[in-house]
């Protein structure tokens, strides 16, 4: 599968890139959304370089689907790095209730310096950045207790740049998902991929659900065994998980040949769905 090197630069990105370089020195914060399964595929190297000097709230959405060790190693890594944390898991509303108390903690020596000017009560302005398809929509629609942002569960809906308000002093700005021009890291495409962060028409799916499977396979064993009811061998390749799952629940083609493109799908959908378990596929130390 050819993930290394790709390359894709849509002229709505580009336009995004100036958008944000040129509204961000109207900004009190930065909120950055983060998938909480993959919270170093998900962040947009740029994004640092665009918002340098800016206060940020790291949030990491999705944690319903991660793994919650993993969530708890995340967040203490990104405060480490001097971010305020939200985890959020915005389908289910969590986490989201708290945003407005956690920019305001961030912003807190700036509000009261503020309030020493006598400008109490000033609007507070964040910029809300994330990639395609990481919920960021969806994020700020329950943020703001209304529904404002377009929110669909593919890559690239928001198109354009939104001010949504969630209080009298507090407004988003709600920029459209941005990837990078090209990954350079296999496993970062890979990843995006796994999540729909990248349309699957231009994946190959069996050979992505097999290195998923894979993943699966080595680091939560038990779990793919349980929900597949199969035998983890060793030696297996994610191929071979795959055609056995797809064997056991019977997706046979003519010949009793499995239709292992069946099976991918299946795989892909129960893994984005939440409906597989609890998984994180990266942890701070890929990062040394």
């Amino acid at each position: 599968m050819q993930i290394e090197g790709l390359s894709w630069f849509p002229g709505h990105m580009t336009k995004t890139k100036r958008m944000i370089v040129s509204e961000i020195k109207n900004m009190d914060a930065v909120c950055e959304i983060l998938d909480a399964r993959i919270p170093i595929s998900s962040r947009n190297p740029d994004i640092d370089e665009m918002t340098v000097g800016k206060p940020r709230l790291v949030v990491l959405n999705r944690v319903d689907q991660a793994d919650p060790a993993q969530t708890k190693r995340w967040a203490a890594y990104f405060r480490q790095k001097g971010y305020a944390v939200l985890e959020a898991n915005a389908k289910g509303g969590v986490g989201t209730q708290q945003f407005a108390a956690a920019v305001r903690e961030l912003l807190k020596e700036k509000l009261a310096a503020y309030a020493e000017k006598g400008q109490i009560g000033r609007t507070v302005r964040v910029m809300v950045l994330g990639i395609p398809n990481v919920g960021k929509s969806t994020f700020i629609n329950k943020v703001a207790k209304r529904k404002t942002a377009k929110a669909e569960d593919r890559p690239g809906v928001t198109r354009t740049k939104q001010w949504v308000p969630v209080d009298n002093t507090l407004e988003l700005l709600d920029t459209p998902g941005i990837l990078w021009p090209k990954f350079d890291d296999t496993s970062v495409g890979m990843h995006l991929a796994f999540t729909g962060a990248i349309k699957d028409d231009v994946m190959d799916l069996e050979e992505l659900a097999s290195l998923l499977m894979e993943y699966l396979g080595r680091h939560y064993t038990d779990i793919v065994s349980e929900r597949y009811k199969i035998a983890v061998e060793e030696e297996d390749s994610g191929y071979d998980l795959l055609t056995k799952a797809g064997r056991k629940r019977g997706f046979l083609m003519r010949g009793a040949e499995v239709d292992t493109e069946r099976m991918a799908r299946i795989l892909l959908d129960e893994f984005r769905g939440g409906k597989l378990g609890r998984f994180t596929l990266e942890t701070p130390e890929d990062l040394q």
